[in-house]
């Protein structure tokens, strides 16, 4: 089986992270990526310099030719650029059945710039009420006004702890009837991590695809990007790319 990953986030001209992490996760997951570019960035390893946000209608009409087509088993949302847009993708998600939604409310980059603004982050709410999963980092986890906020959409919870202090990290996944579980790892000491939420959600994303259950997706999607920041290759002056080419899935016992 070849899982159809229909993935709706943004460009990244450096290559580390949105919708180039996307495809690169998926690829080597074994999944065929498709796309939605919300919007296009002039950005590199120090940091965006620009962003041009795509038409809502034209977001929509690519996912709409996709799922027409080729079909969609799984959905992983990223960055969106704007409060139309997030509710234009809305509108396309509410038509699937039985497809898992993978929620990954990009806010703020790993430069520390902004891409969410106050209406666009308003707007999450009901793409969060259609999600299977929601993966907010620490800070976005505040901006989304906390877990009880977002439990109360409906969706599983994904509370990454890659922002928290300490020298260890935990991931807890968090339902309606409280944690259902939780992994813990050793932080990797590293300046090349842009691009780890986009990875881990779309890793996520392409297992549940394949017919995994939520708790083994997620660790598999955490495994891969442990392995992928373990290979990075080392580009750029900043927060440069993982190493996703590097990892294979024959080096995963189990897998």
């Amino acid at each position: 089986m070849t899982p159809r990953i229909l993935i709706v986030a943004g460009s990244d001209s450096g290559g580390g992270a949105g919708i180039q992490a996307d495809i690169r996760t998926v690829t080597m997951l074994g999944g065929h990526p498709m796309t939605a570019i919300t919007a296009i960035t002039a950005q590199n390893t120090l940091g965006v310099s620009g962003v041009h946000p795509i038409p809502p209608e034209m977001v929509a009409q690519q996912m709409q030719v996709c799922i027409d087509d080729i079909g969609v088993d799984a959905v992983k949302i990223g960055m969106i650029g704007s409060a139309a847009t997030a509710h234009a993708i809305a509108d396309v998600i509410e038509t699937l059945r039985n497809v898992p939604i993978v929620f990954d409310p990009v806010m703020i980059a790993s430069s520390g710039a902004v891409l969410a603004d106050d209406d666009t982050t308003a707007a999450f709410g009901r793409l969060m009420r259609l999600a299977t999963l929601v993966t907010p980092n620490c800070p976005e986890l505040v901006a989304l006004g906390g877990e009880q906020a977002v439990l109360a959409t409906g969706a599983t919870l994904l509370a990454k702890g890659g922002h928290a202090e300490g020298d260890i990290i935990t991931d807890r996944l968090i339902g309606p009837h409280g944690e259902i579980a939780r992994w813990s790892g050793t932080r990797i000491e590293t300046r090349h991590t842009h691009g780890t939420g986009c990875t881990l959600a779309s890793a996520i994303a392409e297992g549940l695809g394949r017919g995994l259950a939520l708790p083994p997706a997620v660790e598999r999607a955490r495994l891969f990007v442990r392995e992928a920041l373990t290979r990075a290759p080392g580009l750029g002056a900043g927060h440069g790319p993982m190493g996703h080419h590097l990892v294979r899935l024959k080096d995963w016992p189990g897998v």
